[in-house]
């Protein structure tokens, strides 16, 4: 578990590595742009090497795409030099971050390239949380290593002086990036306690990007189980965020659709949104979270019943998987169960498996088989062929329950560029809070009524979607004030590592 918990196989370091390789040839190119002649930086760009001059493959993929059609460096005109050597990033438009995997909040805004060595380019920018990073979304949605190759080539990092968009491709790191991805690229197999075969692969923020593991695994599974068995994949947070992404977005990339759809749910985070006091991590639970509260439960059993009602917008059926705790009583457990299946759910099942094992969890297993043998009317919840707008229109009022939705103007303009450009047929991913299903975290419960604010619209053209940026989402979590690194050591003679979980 403590391998499992720190570094794995090491995806993670490859994703972080790649996305900064990327970051750092953007501010290359511009400065080695500012700071040389078409000629010089053409020259240097297809060097003479061994007396032989000639372009590399991802080269030669460029002068195609700019519409140049020759191979010998030597023939190309002053204006085909300039056209095939400058990419004339535009700084201000630059969307590609660095990342880290760390929670470090002094790094949510900073300043590049002060120093002397970078000639006055300086830029303001901002570091995001490793798995933020696109490559982790292409990683979780991509289905071989040509397709990965391809994905990360269409990223878009930033648009060039005239607004049309500029890649990794035309940055020619497309090749390295793969080199980087190789083994990232290959599930981790692993086992549960019980030994059931385990495979760990990709984790994509659920509230920023899409929030689900990655296709690999869920076919390479498939496969292992055969035609009679079941292959469990999850999707990050609640039914407003990770499943919803899980069917517009992963299932469009796989072409997979899921028999059934398990909602997980506790008495105590029903309690919460019955009105239940607020939770700090790390301080002990109020009286209404250990003792038995019946009206509490009935109250917050209205954001079980939209979760629900999410679900079935898809045509799946809905088994309420409820994780008991030992502070919960019967009367609780029943109740949240009674209503579940009241409100459409196929079943609703108490768990055991924490505290029981794989044999905590054999009648949700029962209840899962049962569901997956009726009738499935799948189906997404938009056309990609509607406007951006509208897309994101339908996600807030048929799935969070909003009014209403409003862009800043900023975020108009994305739109606009997007669509533009010619991505408006992409999906849509929205980056919201998953603490509640609108744009405010202390809203729980069902909200209705509100407008839900698009601060901005960002593109992952490589993962394949477009993600609109809802109030204001950070992309670097912070430290607390006792952070639990407190807690981790390591003893040095037995090398075993304390505290982690």
């Amino acid at each position: 578990m403590e391998e499992f918990n720190l570094h794995l196989t090491g995806d993670i370091h490859a994703i972080t590595a790649a996305n900064n390789l990327l970051a750092a040839a953007i501010d290359a190119r511009i400065l080695h742009e500012n700071t040389q002649s078409d000629k010089a930086l053409y020259n240097r760009l297809v060097p003479v090497v061994n007396g032989v001059r000639g372009f590399s493959a991802i080269q030669l993929a460029r002068l195609r795409r700019v519409g140049i059609n020759k191979t010998d460096p030597g023939t190309l005109t002053e204006e085909e030099v300039s056209k095939f050597a400058r990419l004339d990033i535009d700084p201000s438009t630059i969307t590609w971050q660095r990342v880290v995997d760390t929670n470090d909040r002094f790094l949510r805004k900073i300043t590049v390239g002060q120093a002397n060595t970078e000639k006055g380019f300086f830029r303001q920018a901002q570091f995001d949380i490793a798995v933020a990073s696109e490559i982790m979304a292409i990683l979780a949605l991509t289905t071989s290593l040509q397709d990965m190759k391809e994905r990360l080539g269409k990223m878009v990092v930033a648009n060039d002086k005239k607004g049309e968009p500029v890649t990794a491709e035309d940055l020619g790191v497309t090749g390295a990036l793969a080199v980087l991805m190789k083994d990232a690229i290959k599930p981790t197999l692993m086992q549960t306690l019980e030994g059931t075969p385990v495979f760990v692969h990709a984790g994509p923020f659920a509230n920023i990007a899409h929030g689900n593991s990655s296709v690999l695994a869920d076919k390479i599974a498939l496969k292992l189980v055969g035609e009679t068995g079941f292959v469990v994949t999850e999707a990050g947070f609640g039914a407003d965020i990770g499943m919803e992404k899980f069917f517009n977005i992963k299932c469009r990339a796989s072409g997979l659709v899921p028999s059934v759809v398990v909602l997980v749910a506790t008495v105590r985070a029903l309690k919460m949104h019955g009105g239940g006091p607020n939770v700090t991590a790390g301080a002990p639970l109020k009286k209404e979270y250990t003792e038995e509260n019946l009206q509490l439960v009935a109250d917050g059993c209205c954001n079980l019943q939209k979760q629900i009602q999410i679900a079935q917008l898809f045509g799946v059926p809905v088994v309420v998987a409820l994780n008991v705790f030992k502070t919960d009583s019967v009367a609780e457990v029943d109740l949240v169960c009674k209503i579940a299946k009241q409100s459409g759910a196929f079943d609703a099942v108490p768990c055991n498996h924490w505290s029981a094992g794989g044999g905590g969890a054999v009648k949700l297993a029962q209840a899962v088989e049962k569901a997956a043998r009726q009738k499935n009317s799948f189906k997404y919840l938009y056309s990609l062929e509607l406007p951006i707008v509208e897309k994101i229109r339908i996600i807030a009022q048929k799935v969070y329950g909003a009014q209403d939705i409003e862009l800043s103007p900023a975020a108009q303009s994305q739109v606009d560029r997007y669509t533009r450009q010619g991505f408006g047929n992409l999906p849509i991913c929205m980056a919201k809070t998953h603490l509640s299903l609108s744009h405010q975290p202390e809203r729980k419960g069902v909200p209705s009524g509100f407008i839900l604010p698009i601060s901005d619209v960002r593109a992952s053209i490589g993962a394949g979607f477009i993600y609109p940026l809802v109030g204001t989402m950070s992309t670097m979590p912070g430290l607390p004030t006792r952070p639990c690194f407190y807690d981790i050591d390591l003893d040095p003679i037995t090398e075993q590592v304390k505290g982690l979980f």
